[in-house]
């Protein structure tokens, strides 16, 4: 079936042992809680997928990470959400070490490191908190001769219990002593005073590992820090903006996955009517051709104000489209389906997930009529 197969083709391409571990593992033993789902995806090679193949990445674009993502999010919602937040992390690392300006510099090396050792991730970034940039700490830095010591909690953290490193944004004192500067924190899992606990209660996206990481007195020394003082000419805006794009584009693409599985389910019971069929098909296509069309600007290097606009709208305009097409698939598959097994139940539960990323549309609506209005954006 044509079903999918352009994004099924993109995961053989940069992962080529992704997906046939992916569908010979049942799909509730993938979301549940001890997934084997990560483990899969460190050993396909998929924490290097947006590193540059210079860097020893996959050298995947933001077209190709959007169609990973999918195809990824049809055999495992959980694991879709949770090598976003992966991928987020990877994207503003490799944001730095453009903005740094030397492809040997400190950013490059980490960014080289996880690639070639197949490390994951996880993100403790405000993700666009109210009244907070997706870089602004959630974190508290304290200074000392030996390093900064961080303290602070991130809930939800995904990917907390598989992590090597959690990312983490903190505000430090510039060297030059010109006041204080963003630095991004990279946290060795081990690390003494970080710890994991319960948090994610919820049995749907359960194998995200979505729990609460605690850091407590946590010390990060000096080759850990990556400071973030722009060159002449730059703005860290553009990064935070850029990152925020990559969020909503690779968030966007996991859930239509989610939301896939459920339709490909539809697309292969040739007892449902065909305009049903057909219907549910141009609606999901639709939707994924205006996600290509955020990815394609992102691939052209266009991650301004507009873009990012461009990303909030195409993302609620799908959350409209998953609204319409995720309870007609379940209804065309008929009770029976729904009675005699959980994966359709839950592939319904997940696919409504994307609403519940920030920035919410309701904190939105005011800063989106303001740049109707001429104004700047500003993230609620």
């Amino acid at each position: 079936m044509r079903f999918l197969e352009r994004e099924r083709t993109t995961l053989a391409k940069l992962l080529p042992d992704l997906d046939p571990a992916l569908r010979e593992t049942p799909l509730m033993e993938l979301e549940r809680p001890g997934s084997p789902g990560i483990r899969l995806f460190r050993d396909s090679g998929g924490p290097g997928l947006l590193v540059p193949e210079s860097h020893q990445g996959r050298g995947a674009s933001a077209l190709d990470a959007l169609r990973v993502q999918r195809a990824i999010g049809s055999r495992s919602p959980s694991l879709a959400v949770a090598t976003t937040m992966h991928h987020f992390s990877m994207a503003t690392l490799v944001g730095l070490g453009h903005l740094g300006g030397q492809a040997d510099g400190l950013e490059w090396m980490l960014i080289e490191g996880v690639a070639s050792t197949n490390r994951v991730i996880a993100s403790g970034f405000a993700e666009g908190r109210s009244g907070a940039g997706i870089l602004e700490p959630s974190m508290t830095a304290t200074v000392t001769e030996d390093g900064v010591r961080l303290n602070g909690v991130k809930r939800p953290c995904s990917l907390a219990r598989s992590m090597d490193v959690l990312t983490a944004s903190v505000m430090i004192p510039r060297e030059d002593g010109q006041g204080d500067e963003l630095a991004v924190a990279l946290v060795p899992a081990e690390s003494e005073g970080l710890s994991v606990s319960g948090f994610w209660s919820s049995a749907f996206l359960a194998g995200a590992e979505s729990e609460q990481v605690t850091l407590t007195d946590v010390l990060v020394p000096p080759e850990l820090l990556l400071r973030t003082a722009a060159p002449a000419g730059h703005s860290l805006d553009e990064l935070q903006t850029a990152g925020l794009i990559w969020f909503q584009l690779l968030m966007t693409g996991s859930y239509l996955g989610a939301a896939s599985a459920l339709v490909e389910r539809v697309l292969l019971n040739d007892r449902i009517p065909e305009h049903e069929r057909v219907r549910l098909y141009v609606d999901t296509e639709a939707a994924m051709a205006a996600a290509e069309g955020i990815a394609r600007r992102v691939d052209a290097g266009d991650l301004g104000e507009s873009a990012l606009v461009q990303s909030l709208c195409t993302r609620y305009g799908v959350q409209d489209t998953l609204a319409r097409v995720v309870p007609r698939a379940v209804e065309l598959l008929g009770g029976l389906n729904f009675m005699t097994s959980d994966e359709v139940g839950h592939l319904a539960a997940c696919a409504n997930g994307l609403s519940l990323h920030p920035p919410s549309r309701p904190r939105m609506t005011g800063p989106l009529s303001g740049y109707l209005a001429d104004q700047p954006l500003t993230i609620a």
